[in-house]
């Protein structure tokens, strides 16, 4: 398992991963990164990682 996916269910994985894909292909042509779908669906995922990873260290 890569650490990027520790803690992360696997429903969710998948899911990011069509999400990526659909948005790659069907996504906006050019926007700035503030406004970027993929950039923010990246941000998200940062999010998630780091709530998981803190939530492991603490238990």
């Amino acid at each position: 398992m890569s650490k990027s996916s520790k803690g992360l269910s696997i429903g969710y994985r998948i899911g990011y991963r069509f999400r990526m894909v659909a948005l790659t292909i069907f996504g906006p042509a050019q926007l700035g990164e503030g406004n970027d779908p993929v950039s923010r669906l990246e941000r998200e995922r940062a999010a998630k990682v780091a709530a998981a990873r803190a939530a492991r260290e603490s238990s």
